[in-house]
């Protein structure tokens, strides 16, 4: 685990504890069975497989560690309807405090606004959290492989089961997929981002791909920030994408959706 990593899930399982003090897990539990039904993440993504279109997984991002600020004008719910309007199959919202300047309250913003399911992207290391995420209306969870050894990846994984929760897991390397593919999710995320010098490199994911079972859907985050870089993966099999940064810099986050959804060659100065 890398150092801001170790220290990013250090402050998380504190802010857990005082979360467990303030609210029950059997109170979480009610508010998660009444939260509006799941819209089916994996299923949309699936969707736009088959139709031959690309997966885009448009993320709602204020901040991060390594880059700080990304959006000054930051409204999620405006955010997340221009992304819908572009074209974009899912959202993905951080609701993490300290590290990304997020909150709980930018998931439940982006997601009434919207239509399409939300992946709450979040630090997750107990169970309470994925109960949490439901309750908040969350349509899938993601799992860091770097920050969990298997048995806990496991107890997460099936409580997101049992709460309709689908599961996006995220690997950086081949030590990190072996241990993914033992998971029953469908969904394998690639992070192209070093996580010790936070050098981004698309190979990343070319050179994971063949280890990785036909039944699993693959999903390309980090460095992704060109029509070009998209068809360079999709050429390698691969048409899902998870991207924020590249879309959230950009004044018309609509047009900047649609045009990175675009073939190469439809490309045009004007986009």
């Amino acid at each position: 685990m890398s150092d801001i990593l170790d220290r990013i899930c250090e402050d998380k399982r504190a802010h857990v504890a005082a979360c467990r003090k303030n609210r029950s897990l059997e109170s979480l539990e009610i508010a998660a069975r009444e939260a509006s039904p799941p819209r089916g993440f994996a299923a949309h993504l699936r969707a736009a497989a088959t139709a031959g279109r690309y997966g885009l997984i448009a993320e709602v991002k204020k901040a991060s560690p390594s880059k700080g600020l990304i959006r000054e004008d930051f409204d999620p719910a405006m955010l997340a309807g221009a992304y819908q309007a572009g074209g974009a199959t899912c959202l993905s919202v951080l609701t993490d405090v300290p590290y990304f300047q997020g909150s709980d309250t930018d998931l439940i913003d982006a997601r009434a606004a919207v239509t399409l399911p939300v992946l709450r992207k979040d630090f997750m290391l107990d169970p309470y959290q994925i109960i949490e995420s439901r309750a908040l209306g969350a349509d899938c969870i993601l799992l860091i492989m770097a920050a969990l050894d298997d048995i806990q990846a496991q107890e997460l994984e099936q409580t997101a089961v049992d709460h309709r929760l689908d599961v996006l897991v995220e690997v950086h390397d081949a030590v990190e997929l072996d241990r993914a593919l033992q998971l029953q999710t469908p969904l394998i995320g690639i992070n192209n981002r070093n996580l010790k010098t936070f050098e981004v490199d698309l190979a990343t994911t070319e050179h994971l791909l063949s280890a990785i079972p036909q039944d699993r859907m693959v999903i390309s985050e980090s460095g992704l920030g060109t029509p070009d870089d998209l068809a360079r993966l999709s050429r390698a099999g691969v048409n899902c994408f998870l991207i924020g940064e590249a879309l959230m810099r950009r004044d018309n986050v609509e047009a900047a959706t649609r045009f990175i959804l675009a073939p190469p060659q439809a490309k045009s100065a004007g986009a």
